[in-house]
């Protein structure tokens, strides 16, 4: 088969393809440091969040003066009081 122009050409596209996909050199790669910031408003979160851990969970006081009157006989309930807070407190819930 004959080939009609000028063969170095044809040859000369076919070597330019072999060349794609290969890396002469690799460029060197600065490296960054990384930054952290923390916002005024989240070091205020955390400020009020060291504050609530330092509170008790419980009021030994309150605990205490309601033994006391539990002992000495004085604590009373009002049944109706006591249904209207349960019933209070479950449909504060539920809106």
């Amino acid at each position: 088969m004959r080939i009609p122009g000028d063969i170095p050409k044809i040859t000369g596209i076919y070597d330019k393809q072999k060349n794609f996909g290969k890396v002469d050199k690799a460029g060197s790669v600065a490296s960054k440091k990384d930054i952290v910031s923390i916002s005024s408003q989240a070091k205020d979160f955390q400020t009020v969040l060291k504050a609530l851990r330092s509170v008790p969970d419980v009021r030994q006081g309150k605990v205490n003066e309601m033994v006391e009157k539990y002992k000495s006989g004085n604590y009373n309930i009002d049944g109706r009081d006591m249904a209207d807070k349960v019933l209070k407190t479950v449909f504060d819930r539920k809106t």
